[in-house]
């Protein structure tokens, strides 16, 4: 048998690797995914080895996180729940479908992974399996009771790295979970199970690692211009970039400004609510850029229609089903909006906000002659405007004298 895990070296999978090896006598093939977790990344492969892992494999996958992930994402404005920027959901599909490919190279019979079967991540990881390699056996140790019996609790899993001399950032002191990559980073279990609990006091908020607090963030504003093409950002303040480049540059940017903190239940697929914390710097100020240059470029009824939309492909991204048909279809509808989404964004960030301070672009749909208020001639008569106002109000005025009208 030869197994391949989807490994962070964090406390459930370095727990996970000797399990699986002394519980099915298997070949452990280590496998992470390099999105964007920097120092994080660091003694893996050395970690996974002393753990009983054959062979590690860590692939560099930020560009592809960004390119074929992240912003494809960005062009819907996706945001579940009107708040979660989806950091943790879009990039299982990815690490799911590179850890197919490590499989198959490898020609292992089984993957496995260390998400609880109490959370949303084991569907993103168990359907982009099931979408792209039917064939592999699939081990998820939270859904096994032996597992769960002999570790009930993450105290108990902190002792057996501790006994095992597994060095793992989690403490009892710290006990909560973290996930970071290119954009975001997401914090939830432990102390943060509490609703009530605040993370953002001056005991509590070194947790956060991405922004400071707003409230110690610059007293001064600072400017950043964003340049898009067909809903993509590939400049930053005039300077052309990659999408992973646009991500780092606006992490920093956001981060000094302590933009994109937000603490949230949200309703996870499973059924349960669940509290998390997340730091989204850079992805709060590209969704937000994204928004403006729409609003000169998109069509009304177009913007309407794909805004109508938005939380089906966000609660699609979240569930899971990255790599389903509905997303696929989607998708098509979001790209082919994005045509004339070209311009410039200007922004103002400050003390946690990010305040718009000027938008433009060659394709604009706002007709300056049209819009104003200052007798300018244009293609537009006021006096159409009876006529448009009569015709749409009938139904409003049969109403009143067929059935009476409205209560008041």
């Amino acid at each position: 048998m030869k197994i391949v895990l989807a490994y962070s070296g964090g406390l459930d999978t370095s727990v996970i690797v000797k399990w699986l090896k002394e519980t099915y006598d298997a070949e452990i093939i280590t496998f992470a995914a390099d999105i964007g977790q920097e120092e994080e990344l660091k003694g893996l492969p050395q970690k996974a080895r002393k753990t009983g892992a054959s062979r590690h494999y860590t692939l560099d996958l930020v560009e592809e996180f960004a390119r074929d992930f992240i912003y494809p994402m960005v062009r819907a404005n996706a945001i579940y729940e009107g708040q979660y920027y989806l950091g943790t959901s879009i990039a299982r599909p990815l690490i799911a479908k590179a850890q197919v490919g490590i499989a198959k190279k490898v020609q292992a019979d089984t993957v496995a992974h260390g998400a609880t079967g109490k959370g949303n991540d084991q569907c993103r990881f168990e359907f982009t399996y099931l979408a792209l390699a039917p064939e592999l056996a699939i081990i998820s140790p939270w859904k096994i009771d032996a597992f769960r019996q002999q570790f009930p609790g993450r105290a108990e899993m902190i002792a057996y790295c501790q006994s095992h001399r597994i060095p793992v950032e989690a403490s009892l002191k710290k006990p909560y979970s973290m996930d970071r990559n290119l954009l975001h980073i997401s914090y939830e279990a432990g102390i943060l199970e509490d609703p009530w609990f605040d993370p953002t006091t001056k005991a509590n908020k070194g947790m956060f690692k991405l922004s400071v607090s707003p409230e110690d963030a610059p007293d001064r504003p600072e400017y950043v211009e964003l340049d898009f093409v067909k809903g993509d950002c590939v400049a930053v303040n005039g300077r052309k970039l990659s999408p992973a480049g646009v991500l780092k540059a606006l992490n920093a940017l956001g981060g000094k400004h302590g933009i994109g903190r937000v603490d949230l239940v949200e309703n996870r697929f499973v059924g349960m609510k669940s509290r998390g914390v997340y730091e989204t710097p850079g992805g709060t100020i590209l969704v937000h850029a994204h928004r403006q240059v729409e609003s000169l470029t998109l069509d009304r009824e177009v913007m309407h229609l794909r805004d109508s939309l938005i939380p089906k492909y966000a609660e699609l991204v979240y569930y899971g089903f990255w790599f389903a048909p509905e997303r696929e279809c989607l998708q098509a509808f979001v790209d082919e909006s994005q045509k004339f989404v070209t311009g410039t964004v200007r922004l103002k960030l400050y003390k946690g906000n990010v305040i718009t301070c000027g938008r433009k672009s060659k394709y604009s749909l706002y007709d300056p002659h049209v819009a104003s208020m200052e007798g300018v001639k244009s293609s537009y008569n006021q006096n159409d405007a009876t006529g448009f106002i009569r015709i749409n109000g009938l139904r409003l005025r049969a109403r009143l004298a067929a059935q009476g009208g409205p209560k008041i």
